[in-house]
């Protein structure tokens, strides 16, 4: 890579394109993605796909960017991804919760030793039923992802930090209280906000 990834900031693009195998689905609902990105210190954030029917073709074809900062922990971590479904028919007046169908962990240390740190692939997940347990002579879910890193220069690092520092004090928030909340804290909570928006 060149450039020490402790040293570095990498910008991470996932796109979550679509999913096959799953004629087990019998029932109407909604089928969606539910991913989990790390946040660092052992902390995970959940994102969700919008809601398909599970009578469509099953192509969702969204992405997300994000920068973060590489370490040797960013190593270690995964991207999880679970394939979930959602009954549509309220109960109650209510629309329930959504149960796990498949579940898969990718780690980013494959995708950085990737061609161009680039990952785009079909991975088979671990299938479930809407009951909760595994199915058999069934074939597994698959889920067509691609995940892209890039390592951004240092020079240009310096300079976000060199503008941080002129405009905020040291916690590094707007706000300017010093309770500790970093300016990737808000860029996570307002990234996550969007997504559930959207």
């Amino acid at each position: 890579m060149g450039i020490p990834l402790e040293l570095s900031s990498l910008s991470c693009g996932l796109r979550i394109i679509q999913a096959k195998n799953i004629e087990f689905i019998k029932t109407t609902g909604n089928l969606f993605v539910r991913y989990y990105l790390s946040a660092g210190d052992s902390k995970k954030i959940r994102l969700n796909t919008r809601e398909i029917s599970t009578k469509s073709d099953h192509i969702w074809n969204e992405s997300i960017s994000l920068e973060c900062n590489g370490s040797d922990s960013f190593v270690r971590e995964t991207v999880v991804f679970e394939l979930r479904w959602r009954n549509t028919v309220p109960v109650f007046g209510r629309i329930g919760g959504s149960q796990l169908l498949g579940r898969v962990e990718v780690p980013w240390k494959e995708v950085l030793e990737s061609p161009n740190m680039e990952l785009d692939k079909w991975v088979t997940m671990v299938p479930r039923s809407t009951s909760g347990r595994a199915i058999e002579g069934v074939k597994p879910p698959k889920l067509q992802i691609s995940i892209k890193v890039g390592v951004q220069a240092e020079v240009g690092i310096e300079k976000r930090r060199q503008r941080r520092t002129k405009k905020w004090d040291e916690c590094g928030c707007e706000d300017g209280h010093g309770y500790g909340c970093t300016c990737s804290d808000y860029e996570i909570f307002a990234l996550a906000a969007l997504l559930e928006a959207l």
